[in-house]
């Protein structure tokens, strides 16, 4: 939910610009689109998934038109049977073998035929279909991956979830029944085209029921389209609700909060049951008129024709073969009804993906790459920041060097900006003026690769994957069992995954939920450590360890990185303990995103009063709480 409290990615394509400068878009996903604009987008979008499956289409069209073509085949051969066969067989008394296996055949073959357009069309039907979802789901999270941090910030991640899945299936569900479409036109036309050779007069008089059938199918389109555009629309807001419980699911039970969350997603899934209601109660009324109209259409064929026949006016054969189509051309109508009926909920679909596909701010790379091995030295060079809508810079006028193979101290209250520093070094966002060097280069000029070669970041939230101890801190990186271990031993997580039942093939579960906080922060650390990264930021990534272990793992540090050859990776450390803080080189105190006093450990305590509160702060809350 956006501070405005506007649900992202609802927007209609149109609203696209007006989505991503925050205002708020159209719950319904379709905004103040008539059902015609609707129904022109929605062609659109058909046009766009045949041209992406050219081919496939084509031969589940083709294998549709030869399903209708037979079938219209069928009322042909079964007409022709009634005058050939059974009625010679009436009026002789027997029947004529001859004839019989002329009609046997004919009907095999038909049916032969059929079954290999049905084939056609649904299984080349569905492979079109699943192509466009795969294909769409992938460009949209590649799309996730290359949109900076920035763009994550305002899109909540049950929304992004629904983006991917529910709103990718619904763009390209109305290509299941589009084949069968395209087919059954042919069919009517086909249809149209037998039953006026058989009897112009039945013809004309069943026909009265198509305009009849055709504009109530509009107003039922028109009706129903809104009301399906909301449906699929409150989809989105159901998963992020549901997300945002899963996802907070130790907050929710610590707290008590079960029953507020049960109500919260109560009220969603009430919104959506009720949507998804309104859109039944609309089909249950027009379903039945739908499939009610052609059966009168037969039976009023029926009566004329058998007036037909008593008056030599028309042959048995004809009134069946006429009265058969009327009941095979009245399943077309539905099925082009189907295609129309998904058309709007298609739309919808799109629409929030395509905000997605067409959102802007894309973090451009270099084509640079870093030279030389070791610890790197970063400069801070006059950078500020400031979020997007906010009216003041978290960061103004910071500068900071750190010398290669150095263990430096970021220190400062909440919200003096020390996260958003850390956020800058890995380029999960760039500065909005200044710039950020490592070892001379700015970030903005190095490759993709580049950056996530030389730094790692430890944030504060500690992400473990569903996987083995080993792919949880390789992640990727081709690198052997004894690297693995050699990482585990200086963030002195060793001891703890030798004891686990299958030590580096051991599961983790669910966010590692088998292992304690401190045990998670380790493994986020030997992460980061089994890269070789030539800068470290660790931001509060010790938070949960012991004192003594996270002192013994900062001193495991500075030892790999200080003095000459040191081969671990210069540190920056978002601290907060006075004991870690003594471990490093230089400490830098924020406040108000500006950098006020920096120093020793010593050094600040001994002059800088402010410091001393901080720090002595930190240690008597820390003690209050255990």
């Amino acid at each position: 939910m956006r501070e405005d409290g506007t649900v992202p990615g609802e927007q209609p394509l149109d609203d696209a610009v007006a989505a991503e400068s925050g205002a708020e878009p159209d719950r319904g996903g379709l905004g103040s689109a008539t059902p015609d604009r609707i129904m022109r987008r929605g062609f659109g979008l058909l046009g766009r998934g045949i041209r992406e499956q050219k081919l496939l289409f084509t031969i589940s069209a083709v294998g549709s038109v030869l399903f209708g073509a037979m079938t219209v085949a069928d009322a042909w051969v079964l007409g022709w049977a009634t005058d050939n066969v059974i009625r010679p067989s009436f009026a002789a008394g027997e029947v004529t073998t001859g004839a019989l296996w002329v009609a046997v055949l004919l009907f095999i073959s038909v049916a032969l035929l059929r079954a290999l357009g049905v084939i056609a069309r649904r299984l080349i039907g569905g492979i079109v279909y699943y192509r466009l979802v795969a294909t769409y789901r992938r460009k949209v999270t590649r799309k996730y991956l290359v949109l900076p941090m920035s763009w994550h910030h305002r899109h909540p991640t049950g929304q992004l979830l629904s983006n991917a899945n529910a709103d990718v299936e619904a763009a390209w569900a109305v290509f299941m029944p589009l084949p069968m479409a395209v087919g059954v036109i042919a069919m009517l036309a086909a249809a149209l085209v037998a039953m006026l050779e058989a009897d112009v007069v039945l013809t004309l008089v069943g026909l009265v029921v198509f305009p009849a059938l055709f504009g109530i199918n509009v107003f039922y389109q028109r009706w129903l389209s809104p009301k399906a555009a909301r449906a699929q629309a409150l989809r989105g807001d159901l998963s992020a609700v549901a997300h945002e419980s899963f996802d907070g699911a130790m907050v929710v039970k610590s707290l008590g909060r079960e029953a507020d969350e049960t109500e919260r997603f109560a009220r969603a899934t009430d919104e959506l049951r009720d949507a998804n209601i309104e859109v039944g109660r609309i089909r249950s009324i027009f379903d039945p008129l739908l499939e009610a109209l052609p059966n009168l259409g037969v039976l009023l064929v029926i009566i004329l024709g058998v007036g037909r026949v008593a008056s030599g006016a028309a042959e048995p054969g004809d009134v069946v073969q006429v009265a058969y189509l009327f009941t095979v051309v009245a399943f077309p109508v539905r099925a082009i009804g189907w295609v129309l009926g998904e058309l709007p909920r298609s739309v919808v679909g799109w629409d929030r993906v395509e905000s997605v596909l067409s959102s802007q701010g894309q973090m451009p790379y270099g084509d640079r790459e870093l030279s030389g091995q070791g610890p790197a030295r970063l400069e801070l060079r006059d950078v500020a920041y400031r979020f997007d809508d906010a009216d003041r810079d978290v960061l103004s006028g910071f500068d900071l060097d750190v010398p290669a193979g150095s263990v430096t101290a970021l220190v400062g209250s909440t919200g003096s900006g020390k996260s958003t520093v850390t956020t800058l070094l890995s380029r999960l966002v760039d500065p909005t003026h200044g710039r950020v060097l490592l070892d001379g280069v700015d970030l903005r000029d190095l490759t993709h690769a580049a950056v996530a070669d030389a730094v790692a970041v430890v944030p504060q939230g500690t992400f473990l994957f569903d996987d083995t101890v080993r792919e949880n801190v390789a992640l990727g990186t081709d690198v052997d069992d004894e690297a693995v271990w050699a990482a585990l031993r200086t963030v002195q997580a060793d001891a703890f995954v030798a004891r686990l039942p299958k030590g580096l093939d051991t599961q983790l579960g669910e966010r590692g939920t088998t292992l304690s906080g401190g045990q998670r922060q380790r493994l986020a650390l030997a992460r980061a450590l089994v890269r070789r990264p030539r800068l470290l930021v660790m931001d509060d990534a010790t938070s949960a360890v012991d004192p003594e272990v996270e002192q013994r793992i900062l001193r495991a540090f500075a030892e790999r990185t200080r003095g000459a050859g040191g081969t671990g990776p210069t540190v920056l450390v978002v601290a907060y303990r006075k004991a870690t803080i003594a471990l490093a080189d230089d400490v830098v105190l924020l406040e108000s995103g500006r950098i006020v006093e920096r120093g020793t450990h010593t050094e600040l305590t001994e002059r800088s009063e402010r410091y001393r509160d901080l720090v002595d702060a930190y240690d008597q809350a820390r003690e209050a709480r255990s």
